[in-house]
């Protein structure tokens, strides 16, 4: 008798089409065994309440409380039938701290009957601020009666609640009875650790740790079974992984190596510097897989301005002297102009291949993109597949079914978490045998997310800056607070235009987007989540009119032609405009070694890591670079705690550390586009470093052994499981 439809049961089937239908669509849930893997996110005790002092802003919390005081205003309202309104404000309290839940309308009178004070509830809703203080509006709750059995504590697990990841529609209790319900069924969960493994390390099996992390009766059930399920996670994740790396190092490739005087010498010899320690090192790395006859696979992480592209360029050259070609694949139609730039500037006359004036062993480097006119197009479809260009440059354009290669012998990808693996392994294919393959990065990944998200690629890490870059100051502007240091701001930058060097001033959206009616219905919250992010088409005309006035003014964001985005782009460089006011298409590759301000607006709605990012455009030429990060958040709010990191430290490396432990891991894996079904669950990529790397080693050695995995079913059916569509784009996304 087959046991496994057990978990693979609909929920629908079992929970009712409504439930159902919520979880489907709102936490991504369809099976009993995607319910039973829904973890809690902690457990609240009995008698020891939630800190209601810690609660996180913006975030769906459930607290356990008792009401201390309710009271219900009346107000004059339009809106209200007999131009009355009324608003019921609720004070919660658990000792730790107090919070306020406030109702309005018609949704007063069940919760003034019920919430009286000295009542205790579970209350489930979003945070936010309201006249500076913490609040939740129109709260879901349910009443903790201890005289009613079916809806006391108890039913919740005893001594132990446990509070589950919620959604506006689906509280935590909700999901909690759901759990109760399939809870059976967790006997038949296939185990997918080998026993050996699982003994040798004294894990709980599968169905028991399942069972103790939803109804758990001590603390130290929770710990057993969050080590098992741990383990779970790090394990079927690197057995996927190291089967990639396994049956990528069966490929075959040509080996690639650069002859003595070749066009790399020529264009060594060309070079104005000297390379940095941390370049020749990550150099040999490459050039000695480029040599091996099986495909490289390396990822390059390197701080925004570390000379990536430079080591990139010689691997590709080295690959051109030995009679291959070299691609760049580019996220955006900006970058790969840049870089196609760059790169000719860099190489001068040995980009002029087949013209007069080109050095002896020069290439020809042609630029391929989706919005070229046809003849260009056509032009370099034939360059390349007669193999009269050495190397191209391109977006994804390049990897559409028209466009051949002579002899395609290496990928740089650029910004990786921007391609998925159908695209990586669609331009693999252009090779006669798959070509080797470099992925660049410039957000530091800390060592575990590399193990994680990269497993199949070995890493190389360039952390020192060419000599000559300068450093860059950056400084919160608090401008709620102090409104004055927003206007000192702008003073700054015309300080630094008027000792000749041009600024960036970036917003979080463009200006010109539909207002979206459902979007701008106002709720109770604070008065900075009320107004949109600020815009760039708003703030451009502000400044040009105000208090830049006088000052060249042009903006570029992702809607406008290429044709105009490059015009603009081509302007700034050159010297032609004082301030750009821009949307993140500057985040990656934008080099104007003259830019030496960057104004970021609303800073507190981007993330760390894109902060880090962005501050990397200016300081790249020999003056210091100076990066104010203007937020409207008050100064308690975690918002403006990420943005003093920020502040305080240009290490990379140190900020996405900052960066994982803020936000859920999930986002950093890049799934956040992936549905929340495959988010690591309880495995934490900083804190569980060993586990990870005990995991990696095991995964090879059994992969090694057996790599169909033929002795073990569970494992395989957890990998199926894991390698979903979905999931196989967010191994590769990263």
């Amino acid at each position: 008798m087959d046991l496994v439809p057990a978990l693979e049961e609909p929920l629908k089937k079992v929970l009712g089409p409504a439930t159902a239908k919520v979880m489907a669509e709102h936490l991504g849930l369809h099976t009993v065994g995607d319910l039973l893997h829904h973890y809690p996110r902690r457990y609240e005790e009995r008698g020891q309440l939630t800190h209601l002092a810690d609660l996180p802003m913006d975030e769906h919390v459930t607290v356990v409380a008792m009401v201390a005081d309710a009271r219900l205003h009346t107000f004059a309202s339009s809106k209200a039938p007999r131009g009355k309104g009324q608003r019921l404000e609720v004070t919660i309290t658990d000792g730790s701290g107090r919070l306020q839940l406030v109702f309005f309308g018609n949704g007063v009178h069940k919760p003034h009957k019920e919430l009286l004070p000295g009542t205790r509830a579970m209350f489930a809703g979003k945070v936010s601020v309201f006249n500076r203080r913490l609040q939740l509006a129109h709260p879901a709750y349910e009443l903790l009666r201890g005289d009613d059995p079916a809806e006391s504590v108890e039913t919740w697990a005893g001594t132990l609640i446990p509070l589950y990841p919620a959604t506006a529609k689906l509280e935590s209790w909700k999901i909690g009875k759901a759990i109760q319900t399939v809870l059976p069924s967790v006997q038949e969960a296939l185990d997918p650790l080998p026993p050996a493994l699982r003994e040798g390390r004294g894990l709980v099996s599968l169905p028991e740790a399942l069972l103790k992390i939803h109804r758990p009766h001590t603390k130290a059930d929770i710990e057993d079974a969050r080590a098992r399920l741990k383990w779970d996670e790090a394990f079927v994740l690197q057995v996927a992984l190291a089967r990639r790396r396994h049956t990528d190092a069966l490929l075959p490739a040509v080996a690639r190596r650069p002859s003595p005087d070749g066009l790399l010498t020529a264009f060594d010899d060309r070079l104005p510097f000297t390379l940095t320690d941390g370049q020749q090192k990550v150099s040999k790395e490459i050039f000695d897989d480029l040599a091996t006859e099986h495909p490289m696979h390396r990822l390059l992480q390197g701080e925004v301005g570390s000379g990536k592209t430079l080591v990139a360029l010689r691997a590709m050259l080295a690959v051109v002297d030995a009679g291959g070609q070299a691609a760049m694949l580019a996220p955006t139609e900006v970058l790969a102009q840049q870089h196609h730039r760059s790169i000719t500037e860099m190489m001068g006359e040995l980009a002029e291949g087949g013209m007069l004036g080109g050095a002896e062993h020069a290439t020809k480097v042609v630029l391929l993109t989706g919005s070229m006119g046809t003849a260009a197009r056509r032009q370099a479809m034939l360059d390349l597949v007669t193999g009269d260009a050495g190397l191209v440059i391109g977006t994804h354009a390049l990897i559409e079914d028209k466009v051949q290669f002579h002899d395609l012998g290496l990928v740089v990808v650029d910004e990786q978490h921007r391609f998925g693996v159908e695209q990586r392994d669609a331009l693999r294919g252009k090779g006669k045998q798959p070509p080797h393959l470099l992925v660049m990065t410039a957000t530091p990944i800390p060592r575990t997310v590399a193990m994680t998200v990269f497993g199949d690629l070995e890493t190389s890490v360039l952390d020192q800056l060419p000599a000559g870059r300068s450093p860059i100051a950056t400084h919160v502007v608090p401008a709620a607070d102090k409104p004055h240091f927003l206007a000192r701001a702008w003073e700054r930058v015309r300080e630094e235009v008027g000792n000749g060097h041009q600024a960036y001033v970036v917003c979080p959206r463009i200006g010109d987007e539909e207002d979206d009616p459902k979007k701008a219905r106002k709720t109770a919250e604070d008065e900075a989540e009320k107004r949109p992010p600020l815009a760039v088409l708003d703030i451009a005309d502000h400044l040009a009119k105000g208090p830049l006035n006088g000052l060249r003014v042009e903006v570029l964001h992702g809607r406008m032609h290429p044709d105009d985005k490059d015009a603009v782009m081509r302007r700034f460089a050159a010297g032609d405009t004082d301030v750009l006011v821009a949307t993140t298409v500057i985040e990656v590759g934008v080099n104007v070694p003259n830019a030496t301000a960057m104004v970021i607006m609303d800073a507190d709605r981007f993330g760390v890591s894109q902060l880090h990012q962005l501050r990397g455009r200016v300081g790249r030429g020999s003056a210091a670079g100076l990066c104010l990060l203007v937020t409207e958040m008050p100064e308690a709010s975690p918002a403006r705690q990420r943005l003093t990191a920020v502040a305080s430290t240009l290490d990379g490396f140190e900020l996405s550390r900052i960066d994982l432990e803020q936000r859920r891991e999930g986002d950093v894996l890049g799934q956040a586009q992936s549905g929340a079904r495959s988010s690591l669950r309880v495995l934490a990529v900083i804190e569980d470093e060993e586990i990870i790397a005990e995991a990696r080693e095991e995964a090879t050695t059994l992969v090694a052994r057996d790599p169909e995995l033929d002795d073990l079913p569970g494992l395989r059916t957890a990998l199926d499981a894991l390698l979903d569509e979905e999931r196989e784009q967010y191994l590769e996304k990263g």
